[in-house]
């Protein structure tokens, strides 16, 4: 099984300069592997890697009760925890109150006042990242506050600072983020410090973190070593902790904003303007100028930057159309009922055949467009029937069981040809293995209507409404 942080560990000391002979006598392994692991890393640094990855993610049985347990904590200061596991059986709780007494006892804890002290690094060693929500009355709608996600990006040495607005804390905005701060500095730090969000971290081991593999496999991308700091312990990232605090008194008081996209305008401006030429209160310099002394112990940028766009899976439906997030992107060719791959990125949905070949590329819906058909051709007609060959040929794709039922159904309807089409179109809102199940109970009974088996799914199966990256998601097996 491949390990991540062994890599990032073997190319981080390589890029300090270590030798390939002391890399294998220091972590016990050939020259050989350590050569490999260069070479793949230089590769993918220089050509890009290739997303298409699974993931499986393994929640916590206690995450919907978290925050069932802090308005508990809130309201009853002196509750026990027995109680608290009373409370949770209730509500569906499947665990044990093991974890519950360890994630109360976390909240519980004393907290200690040690004295701060903040670590000077040298340049280019070091640098932090974190986020910060604020709420923001905009002068076009007066009277109303909005939730503003601020990501913010600073070298520790030199101070220099990026911050843009995001709409969400994911794993794929947050690369989008690194990727923007490191163009900006054009290189990245040696170190990079997080706090422990989920994104970066899966979880600690014996007072170790067990990094995220996709944030490894981001990190050996750019050379960076990652870091984080203790559970319990901001204090520990208060280099980016405190400029928020900056942002927040001398950005965001004072200021008026039309909208996000003006806010964003003024926030570029303001970095270059007013954050970079500031005398900053710790070093009594500026972080401009301190940057020009930093900028050239930056690792330098890779060719190809990580590839960040989010990858799903839809089924084309019977108007040659894909559903992203409530808006039909259409499709061409004849792919109706097959599951062709998406590319998402920031402003594009890129559509690809089931062979992984690309077919068209859609500018990506802005959120509230009336629109709900993107790309419809002139001539494009809403609604198409397969002919019954070709209905037949894709119904006995899907399996044994599906090529009977269809056969039994031609002999029960005097026109099967509208029948097979809705049969077919299931696959568009459900998993071929759910209809499979579904096909199979309705032949076991004799039942030869579409909309029972349709009622039968929407009660037993879970549907493809959910958005899965390729990390969590295949495609069906198709033809």
């Amino acid at each position: 099984m491949k390990d991540e942080a062994f890599e990032n560990s073997v190319i981080y000391h390589r890029n300090q300069g270590w030798s390939i002979r002391r890399l294998g006598r220091e972590y016990h392994c050939g020259r050989e592997r350590v050569i490999r692991i260069l070479a793949e890393n230089e590769r993918r640094r220089t050509e890009g890697i290739n997303p298409l990855k699974p993931r499986k993610a393994s929640p916590s049985k206690l995450d919907p009760f978290k925050e069932h347990i802090q308005e508990l904590l809130q309201k009853f200061g002196n509750i026990t925890v027995q109680r608290i596991f009373e409370q949770l059986l209730e509500k569906g709780y499947p665990g044990k109150i093991t974890m519950v007494e360890v994630y109360v006892s976390k909240i519980r804890a004393a907290k200690s006042h040690p004295v701060i002290r903040c670590v000077e690094t040298a340049p280019g060693q070091r640098a932090a990242h974190d986020w910060s929500e604020y709420m923001i009355e905009f002068t076009s709608s007066e009277g109303r506050e909005h939730k503003v996600i601020f990501f913010s990006y600073i070298l520790a040495y030199s101070r220099r600072q990026w911050i843009e607005v995001v709409e969400d804390k994911t794993q794929r905005t947050l690369f989008e983020c690194l990727v923007h701060a490191f163009i900006y500095f054009d290189g990245v730090a040696r170190e990079i410090k997080s706090d422990n969000q989920k994104a970066t971290v899966d979880r600690w081991e014996c007072g170790q973190p067990i990094f995220n593999r996709h944030y490894l496999g981001f990190a050996s991308h750019y050379g960076f070593r990652p870091l984080t700091i203790h559970p319990g312990k901001p204090t520990e990232n208060l280099k980016v902790e405190r400029p928020f605090y900056y942002l927040e008194t001398n950005f965001l008081n004072g200021r008026r904003f039309r909208d996000k996209n003006d806010l964003k305008e003024q926030l570029r401006s303001w970095l270059t303007q007013v954050n970079d030429v500031r005398v900053h209160r710790t070093t009594r310099r500026k972080p401009i100028d301190m940057f020009l002394e930093e900028i050239p112990c930056l690792v330098p940028l890779p060719t190809a930057h990580y590839d960040t766009s989010l990858i799903v899976y839809r089924v084309v439906n019977q108007e040659s159309c894909v559903n992203y997030q409530g808006y039909y992107y259409y499709v061409p060719g004849d792919y109706l009922f097959k599951s062709c791959p998406l590319r998402v990125t920031s402003d594009q949905v890129i559509i690809y055949s089931h062979d992984f070949k690309p077919l068209i590329a859609h500018p990506l819906a802005e959120k509230g467009a009336t629109g709900r058909y993107i790309g419809l051709p002139p001539t494009h007609t809403h609604a198409r029937v397969l002919k019954l060959s070709e209905v037949k040929q894709r119904l006995s794709a899907m399996g044994e069981i599906m090529q009977q039922y269809a056969e039994k159904l031609m002999r029960q309807k005097k026109d099967p040809t509208p029948a097979l089409n809705a049969l077919l179109a299931l696959k568009v809102h459900y998993f071929t293995e759910d209809i499979l199940k579904a096909v199979s109970r309705a032949m076991d009974h004799g039942v030869y209507d579409i909309k029972t088996i349709e009622r039968f799914l929407k009660t037993h199966a879970q549907g493809r409404d959910a958005i899965k990256t390729l990390f969590d998601q295949l495609p069906d097996d198709e033809d």
